[in-house]
Formats: C-alpha cells, sequence, structure tokens
C-alpha cells in the first residue's frame, strides 16, 4: 500500500496555500491598482457640486449680498475649473463686479448676453474669470461666472 503520510499531505497543501497567495500578489494587487487608477481617471475632471463660497474664494470672490438661487460646481484634473451661477439685484451687478474684480474688461466679440467681462490674473493658482449678465428683468440680473486655473 502506498499511501501518503498526513504530514506529506498538509505539507502539500501548505504549499499551494502560498503559491495561490504568491500568485495572488503578482497577479491582483497589479490588477487593483490598474482598477483603482481607471476609476480615479473617470472620476477626474467631472463636474461636481461644491459649496458656492468655496467656488467664489476661488474665482477671488463673494456672493453678492442677496443673491438667490444660487448654484455652484467644480471640476479638476490638470486643471481647476469653477462656475457659479446665481441671481442678484440687477442695479447693482456692474458696481458689484467692479468692486470684486476690478481689473475685469469687456471680453471681445458678443457672447450673447448684456454684459461680458474677462478679467486675467495669469499666477500659479487662478489664471482667469469670466462672467457673463443677463438682465431678465427690470429688476434681477442672471449672473454667470467661469473661473479656470492650473
Amino acid at each position: 500500500m502506498t499511501g501518503k503520510s498526513g504530514k506529506e499531505e498538509k505539507r502539500r497543501g501548505t504549499r499551494w496555500g502560498w503559491m495561490c497567495l504568491a500568485l495572488l500578489a503578482v497577479l491582483g494587487l497589479p490588477a487593483g491598482c490598474l482598477a483603482w487608477g481607471a476609476y480615479s481617471l473617470s472620476e477626474s475632471g467631472r463636474e461636481q457640486p461644491v459649496p458656492c463660497d468655496k467656488a467664489m474664494a476661488y474665482a477671488r470672490g463673494a456672493l453678492p449680498e442677496g443673491a438667490r438661487d444660487a448654484r455652484c460646481s467644480g471640476a479638476h484634473w490638470q486643471d481647476t475649473y469653477v462656475r457659479a451661477e446665481f441671481r442678484m439685484e440687477g442695479a447693482g451687478a456692474e458696481a458689484w463686479i467692479a468692486k470684486t474684480w476690478p481689473t475685469a474688461e469687456p471680453r471681445a466679440g458678443s457672447c450673447g448676453t448684456d454684459l461680458c467681462l474677462h478679467a486675467e490674473y495669469g499666477d500659479a493658482d487662478l489664471s482667469a474669470v469670466g462672467l457673463e449678465v443677463t438682465y431678465e428683468d427690470g429688476k434681477t440680473a442672471l449672473v454667470r461666472l467661469f473661473a479656470h486655473g492650473t
């Protein structure tokens, strides 16, 4: 009778266990890293809601007093993009913009709104801020802001 002893069977089972663990480490770890990297890339650059105080602070401003219907979003991958849209008292829109972004100049070309402004910064964090204002009625202005940087 040629049977294997219990010690040989145990050793053989342990050996297979270690081989499986080594194979999992060699193949599973890189596969897991690739899956994590793919997920990270799919999420990066996707526009997501952000608090408006943070979005406006990035654009070197703050929401004007009495602003309403504010919606802000941002995206970040190689560059950072921030968008804000809100309504404010129409009579104070131009004065608020002039106070907040004193270097803003009219943007060349037509943007299809009542007022288009652009402020260049060109520093390491913030490159530029763009503003579009649409006067909806005699009292309300819809302000759209776009800021981007590296």
